[in-house]
């Protein structure tokens, strides 16, 4: 059974755990939200202050997790994000087949470990460039 506790990366928020052993190769979530354009996802960023919760899977399909909380492959966080902690990596990655996401294991993850989910290159680089902005 999938839950939600304070992450173990640091300023993370909330992280997605497990209370049971998640074999490897297993599905682990799948990502749902309201599907929107990337155009749409960006301005929703601006005008309502909803961002962060984005999986692209192209320019016309997004999936945006904001308004649900109670969908729990949003909380997947990333050990090779901003927020790296020494010794820790992922153990999960993101599968898109057509467009349904989930969250799969890439090896045997232990009851009560975090699952962590690499968000991709182009994630990471467009917060450097947010940063390099201030």
């Amino acid at each position: 059974m999938l839950y939600i506790k304070k992450s173990t990366l640091p300023k993370c928020g909330l992280g997605l755990f497990s209370s049971e052993d998640i074999a490897k190769g297993e599905y682990i979530a799948e990502y749902k939200g309201d599907v929107y354009s990337w155009k749409k996802c960006i301005d929703r960023a601006a005008e309502e202050d909803k961002a962060g919760y984005v999986f692209y899977v192209n320019k016309n399909y997004c999936i945006d997790a904001y308004d649900f909380p109670l969908e729990l492959a949003r909380y997947g966080n990333d050990a090779m994000g901003l927020r790296r902690k020494k010794g820790v990596t992922n153990n999960s990655e993101y599968l898109v087949k057509g467009k349904r996401v989930y969250i799969v294991s890439q090896k045997k993850i232990k009851a009560h470990t975090e699952i962590l989910v690499h968000y991709g290159e182009d994630y990471w680089d467009e917060f450097e460039e947010c940063d390099d902005d201030n």
